[in-house]
């Protein structure tokens, strides 16, 4: 393969959007951006964690596990089955999928996502792709054109993972406002929640016009990300 057309295969726009815990509206956020944002043509994506059977985003079972291999990886087909990457093709993604790890094996599963995304990338015709994932383990693994955080004051749960990546945020979503975080997370460093751009969006209410504004402006950067 030529180094133009390898590049074109590899190297994406990538947003990756997490949070401090579940039910906190993270996957309506790439929806929400998704549907804002069609001239984007996203391919968007969850990736999932779970441990002994337990799905890491809810806490219950699921039947998101896959049984024989440290990692499953899905396109979504059909945009009313009810899953997460269902309601990201409602909101008008290109493509969706979902890609399921144990816990602590993401590594064994980024091979596979980076084969599914290339197969698509050689075939787009106007250059690199756009694609949002809602998950905060990837940044583990590489530096995204943008990483948003959403926080929920109200809600007391800091995972320590979340607390890890916070200051690599570039902006973070605020489902309420932060004058009571630093009674609700004393563990979290005031300063650095200062620090970062900050948008307030609570439930229902439409995307902050200057959150959009951030967002197009990383799609207009040359794509860099690699898988």
């Amino acid at each position: 393969m030529a180094k133009a057309e390898q590049a074109h295969a590899s190297t994406y726009r990538l947003i990756v959007v997490g949070g401090h815990t579940r039910s906190i509206g993270k996957t309506q956020l790439v929806c929400d951006l998704v549907a804002a944002l069609p001239e984007a043509n996203f391919i968007a994506g969850k990736i999932t964690q779970y441990g002994h059977g337990v799905c890491a985003q809810n806490g219950e079972h699921c039947g998101c596990a896959p049984d024989e291999h440290a990692s499953a990886f899905s396109w979504e087909e059909n945009a009313t089955s009810g899953t997460d990457s269902a309601r990201f093709l409602a909101a008008g993604a290109q493509r969706a999928f979902w890609l399921r790890t144990k816990q602590g094996f993401l590594a064994e599963g980024l091979p596979v996502l980076r084969e599914s995304l290339n197969s698509i990338a050689k075939d787009a015709a106007e250059g690199p792709l756009n694609v949002i994932v809602e998950s905060n383990s990837l940044l583990q693994f590489l530096k995204p054109s943008l990483y948003l955080a959403v926080l929920d004051p109200r809600i007391e749960d800091f995972k320590p993972s979340a607390q890890k990546a916070l200051d690599r945020a570039d902006a973070f979503v605020l489902r309420r406002d932060l004058v009571v975080a630093a009674a609700t997370w004393p563990q979290v460093s005031a300063k650095l929640l200062r620090a970062k751009p900050a948008f307030l969006q609570k439930e229902g209410e439409p995307l902050p016009q200057p959150l959009l504004s951030l967002v197009r402006d990383s799609l207009a950067r040359q794509a860099g990300v690699r898988i």
